[in-house]
């Protein structure tokens, strides 16, 4: 990192005392000596949930530690007091570790550069106040809100930036001294160079400057002793040692100040790295009236933590190859900062949802099964959470299932029966004319004759075997065989395998673990549906099938 002053900026004369502070020469070299331990920090605010790109900015500070086989550091910056709150602080930490990122150092955890809420800092914060007021790169400042909203008011009338103007600048001692006496509440402000221009090699961005007369001096500690974000953020990071600091876009102007006080202080500064927003697909700033945003919510939703973390980090990285299914571990071992884009990306739900998908279709079948099987007891739509019924469904349906809660409607779709729908389509109608009541007829002649059943009790082979001697019978052979058996047996025209999809309805229909509110309509039940069907009418405006009698 290089802070650069850069000639043509710089001043012919800086205030006395704070010559001291930022040198004149062309390059500064304050940064962290490149032999250190990496450690990085995240940071959140305790005032709401964990924004996906919150997430994504600490899973940046995560991978780059791991790579880097240094330290990640969870500090909670709750000095906004109003609007932080420990159910919020609880909330975030609980989504990070569901997400996996585990801290080094941090809340819970401890370690020797707490505490590691800013809340609990505050003594830190007033010494290094104090240190800068004795050294004059601070002064007090006595300005009521009045006066500061007129000079903004002047400013704006001149068409000038509305920087302070430095009336109490140049204070003479006895000035402040009549003011302390009075009581007169005062302000920390820092000097600011009034010409100069400084420059950071962002670690993302390349080069980026700012002239320093746009900024004005600048408020550190309150009137009411609170020290304001960006001295709070300068001094907790110099004093824990951060080397790089990986946060986002919306950051980028804070480091201007940062800087300053870095030097001021005479710290050494970390490697910047400011990573762009997460935009919606409109390419505005991804917010709540794009659907969910918080890490909360997708865990909510169904989504396994590893796929919001492969997706998370697709969120303006790339390894530089097609493959698009990582690993944390793998994440770890590609990851580097300089393959982030400083483009904003695009957060994609439809490909977050097929990317869990693939994550949930990698999982060791019993964990797979486990997860589904237990969802669907919780969820009431069966009475057990394992067994050889469940295995069987998961195995079937997986492919069609990108969530958990995806398992619901394939189960639901697998065990109903909508037969007349079906035959009412306009692709099911020529199915029909393939004189489909010859089929259903030999089909239920199978069935009473206990031929069909007996098949399915033997389980797939017997299965198999029935059907080929079925269709010699009809003389039919391939999808002209086959898709009128799957229309008559399951009610539909498209689905997973047909033999495995009859088998596990007729296992359905003695496990006894199918709850009734489902809507399951058994083997039996559709036989008799079958032999009530009126196929003379079904083209026409009439009902198709003949009331049971009793």
């Amino acid at each position: 990192m290089r802070i650069k002053v850069l000639p043509e900026f710089a001043p012919p004369v800086f205030l006395r005392r704070f010559q001291r502070s930022l040198s004149l020469r062309a390059a500064i070299d304050g940064v962290v000596d490149r032999d250190a331990p990496v450690r990085v920090r995240f940071a959140p605010s305790p005032t709401g949930n964990l924004h996906v790109g919150g997430a994504r900015t600490a899973l940046f500070n995560y991978l780059f530690a791991r790579s880097k086989g240094g330290k990640f550091v969870l500090r909670i910056e709750d000095t906004d007091l109003e609007r932080s709150t420990r159910e919020s602080e609880e909330a975030m930490l609980r989504d990070l570790t569901w997400l996996g990122l585990d801290w080094d150092e941090g809340p819970g955890i401890g370690g020797d550069s707490g505490p590691y809420r800013q809340s609990e800092r505050n003594s830190l914060y007033k010494e290094y106040a104090e240190k800068l007021l004795e050294s004059g790169q601070v002064y007090r400042c006595f300005c009521s809100n009045e006066e500061l909203e007129k000079m903004k008011e002047i400013a704006k009338i001149k068409q000038l930036p509305p920087v302070y103007t430095g009336k109490w600048a140049t204070a003479s001692d006895e000035e402040v001294q009549e003011e302390l006496d009075k009581g007169t509440p005062y302000t920390y402000r820092f000097r600011v160079p009034k010409e100069g221009r400084l420059m950071i090699n962002d670690l993302i961005r390349g080069e980026v400057s700012w002239n320093l007369n746009t900024l004005g001096d600048f408020v550190i500690m309150r009137s009411n002793g609170q020290p304001v974000y960006n001295f709070c953020v300068t001094v907790d990071d110099a004093t824990m040692a951060i080397s790089h600091v990986i946060r986002a876009e919306e950051h980028l102007p804070n480091t201007l100040r940062q800087a300053l006080i870095y030097k001021a202080l005479g710290l050494p500064m970390p490697s910047f790295a400011h990573v762009s927003l997460i935009l919606a697909p409109d390419r505005s700033k991804l917010s709540k009236r794009h659907g969910a945003t918080s890490v909360g919510q997708f865990r909510e939703m169904g989504y396994l933590p590893q796929a919001m973390v492969n997706y998370l980090a697709l969120l303006g990285w790339g390894d530089g190859t097609e493959n698009e299914f990582f690993t944390v571990e793998q994440l770890v071992e590609k990851f580097s900062i300089d393959r982030v884009n400083k483009h904003g990306a695009i957060f994609d739900s439809t490909k977050l949802r097929w990317m869990n998908g693939q994550h949930l279709r990698a999982l060791p079948f019993e964990k797979l099964t486990k997860l589904i099987g237990e969802h669907w007891k919780s969820n009431g739509v069966l009475t057990e959470s394992e067994g050889p019924f469940i295995d069987e469904a998961v195995q079937l349906l997986a492919d069609g299932i990108d969530l958990v809660t995806d398992s619901d409607n394939e189960l639901s779709k697998l065990l109903s029966y909508p037969l007349l729908d079906t035959l009412m389509s306009s692709e099911g109608k020529c199915i029909v004319e393939d004189k489909l009541s010859e089929v259903s007829a030999s089909l239920l002649a199978a069935y009473d004759s206990g031929e069909l059943l007996g098949a399915l009790e033997e389980g797939s082979a017997c299965w198999q075997k029935w059907v080929k001697s079925f269709g010699k019978t009809l003389k039919r052979k391939g999808k002209s065989l086959f898709l009128p058996l799957r229309v008559l047996l399951t009610g539909k025209l498209h689905g997973p395998d047909m033999g495995s999809s009859v088998l596990l309805l007729h296992k359905a229909g003695t496990c006894g673990i199918i709850a009734p509110q489902v809507g399951f309509v058994t083997l039996k039940e559709r036989f008799e549906m079958l032999r009530q069907m009126d196929w003379e009418v079904l083209n026409k405006d009439q009902p198709v099938f003949e009331p049971a009698t009793n």
